[in-house]
């Protein structure tokens, strides 16, 4: 996944699906999962939210210098994307 010049690195097709899992199977009812890439550690990590309003507290990749920003949005039980 994310393989282009537009991301920042590939990302394992058995991670993604991973992390869907493990959001659904939390005991918080988590909605989303959002995709951020962290500059520091130059790897793709899993943020589970509740509301699609907490996606909007996340800089978007390329639009900020933040060390963390959001690659992409997933609704968990769906799978399609939302940003």
């Amino acid at each position: 996944m994310f393989e282009s010049p537009e991301y920042p690195k590939s990302l394992s097709e058995s991670l993604f699906e991973s992390w869907f899992e493990t959001g659904r199977s939390s005991r918080i009812p988590y909605t989303y999962l959002l995709i951020v890439w962290d500059e520091i550690e130059g790897k793709y990590l899993p943020v589970f939210v509740e509301n699609r309003n907490e996606i909007e507290g996340y800089e978007r990749y390329g639009a900020s210098p933040a060390t963390q920003t959001v690659i992409a949005a997933y609704d968990l039980y769906s799978e399609g994307r939302v940003l």
